[in-house]
C-alpha cells in the first residue's frame, strides 16, 4: 500500500509542476545561470495546511479502520473456534462453519480493496490541492530570489533530472515550506501525543 500511496504522490507533485512548466516564464536575469533544487514532495507533505488536511482526513477514515478491524478480529475469533472445536464438530457443522469463515473473509477483503483505493484517492486529491499553491509559492519565490531553473530533488520519473550534488545554498525546500505557511495562515499543528504512532513527515532533502 506505501508504495501504491507514493506512486500517487509522485504523480500528484508531477501534476502540479507540469501545471507550473505551461505558465509563461519571466524573462531571465541578465548574468550567469542561477539554479536551485526543492525536494518539492516532501515540501508540501510538511506544509502546516498538509499536515492540518491529512490529520483531518485520517479522523474521518478512523470509523472505517475500526469496522475493518473488528471485522477482522471476528473472522480470527470464529477460526480459533473451528480449530479448537473442530474434532467435536459434525462434517456437515464444520463445512458449514468454514462457508462463512470463507464468505467473512471475502467480504473483508472487498472492504479492505474499497478502503484502501478510497484513501488513496482522497490522498491524492488532498496532496494535489495543496501542492499546485506550493508549486505557485515556489515559482514566486524564485523570481525574488533570482533563480533561472529550479530542479525537483524528489522526483523519481525517468523523465526527471536526477538531482546528483546540490549545495545546500541551492536547496530552497525549507524556504519555500516557510514562505507558503506564512501565505496560508494556517498554524503548526500541535506535537503528536507521547507515545503516539503518527506517521513522520517526509525529511527535506539535502
Amino acid at each position: 500500500m506505501r508504495s501504491r500511496l507514493a506512486l500517487c504522490l509522485t504523480l500528484a507533485s508531477g501534476f502540479a509542476l507540469s501545471a507550473v512548466a505551461q505558465t509563461p516564464s519571466v524573462p531571465a536575469p541578465a548574468g550567469p545561470a542561477k539554479i536551485a533544487v526543492i525536494a518539492f514532495q516532501a515540501a508540501v507533505g510538511q506544509t502546516n495546511e498538509f499536515q492540518r488536511n491529512l490529520a483531518d482526513m485520517q479522523k474521518k477514515f478512523d470509523p472505517k479502520r475500526q469496522h475493518l478491524k473488528e471485522a477482522n478480529d471476528e473472522i480470527e475469533k470464529l477460526q480459533k473456534e473451528l480449530q479448537a472445536q473442530g474434532d467435536k464438530l459434525s462434517d456437515a457443522e464444520r463445512s458449514s462453519r468454514a462457508r462463512v469463515i470463507d464468505e467473512k473473509q471475502k467480504q473483508a477483503k472487498r472492504a479492505m480493496d474499497d478502503a484502501k483505493n478510497d484513501y488513496q484517492q482522497e490522498m491524492q486529491d488532498t496532496f494535489s490541492a495543496v501542492a499546485t499553491k506550493v508549486a505557485d509559492v515556489m515559482v514566486t519565490y524564485a523570481q525574488q530570489e533570482g533563480y533561472t531553473l529550479v530542479l525537483d530533488a524528489s522526483q523519481r520519473q525517468q523523465s526527471a533530472p536526477v538531482v546528483l550534488y546540490a549545495s545546500e545554498s541551492a536547496n530552497i525546500t525549507k524556504a519555500v515550506i516557510d514562505a507558503y505557511n506564512v501565505k496560508s495562515g494556517v498554524p503548526a499543528p500541535p506535537p503528536p501525543p507521547t507515545g503516539s504512532t503518527a506517521a513522520p513527515k517526509p525529511p527535506v532533502a539535502h
